[in-house]
């Protein structure tokens, strides 16, 4: 728990840091704001899963998968689309992501259509980051291109099945499927590559 709350101040000091980009109306610093802003809910849900709070409503498990998504969902694939989006001059595929990811937060108060909505743009968004990056790098963005199709493809599964009640993978072959791919396929692969052809 102490931990925790150590990493919690340390995701302040971020977000803090992406206010100045929030007061420029450019797509590229928007997407950096995001990544530097969302580990701060991250944060808040692993202080709150390690207490073993029901933090509005969700129980410790739901809270560790917020985690994770607001990590690489949130910090990764925002970092990702912004940089990309400057090398592509594509400043609407720098929004895409920032924008499914406030959706697909907003959806888990509003209800699983919503979740639904915000997942297709996420998914249509890291589509199109991840074919931008190949074009624009080729060969480097290959394997995590081929990642975000089929995890993506299982994210819209199981937001299809849940606002529909249609069959869908189950939660522990999401985390192993869905969650190890982008974890390490997409955010591990794509921060790597990009942080070495084109540095901050």
């Amino acid at each position: 728990m102490a931990l925790a709350v150590c990493y919690g101040l340390a995701t302040l000091y971020l977000a803090f840091h992406a206010l100045p980009r929030l007061r420029r109306p450019d797509p590229v610093q928007l997407a950096a704001a995001t990544a530097l802003a969302t580990p701060s809910v991250a944060a808040l849900s692993l202080i709150a899963e390690r207490g073993g709070y029901h933090l509005l409503g969700y129980t410790p498990h739901m809270l560790a998968l917020t985690v994770a998504h607001f990590h690489f969902a949130g910090f990764a694939a925002a970092l990702v689309a912004g940089l990309v989006g400057r090398q592509a001059r594509s400043g609407a595929a720098a929004l895409t992501v920032p924008a499914g990811t406030l959706l697909v937060l907003g959806g888990y108060f509003v209800g699983d259509w919503a979740e639904l909505a915000g997942s297709v743009v996420l998914t249509a968004g890291m589509w199109w980051v991840g074919w931008l990056a190949w074009r624009s790098f080729r060969g480097v963005f290959l394997l995590t291109g081929a990642v975000l199709v089929a995890s993506m493809l299982l994210a819209l599964s199981w937001a299809v099945g849940q606002a529909t009640g249609l069959p869908h993978p189950s939660m522990e072959l999401m985390i192993a499927t869905h969650g190890v791919g982008n974890a390490f396929g997409f955010a591990l692969c794509a921060v790597a590559a990009l942080r070495r052809l084109d540095p901050l």
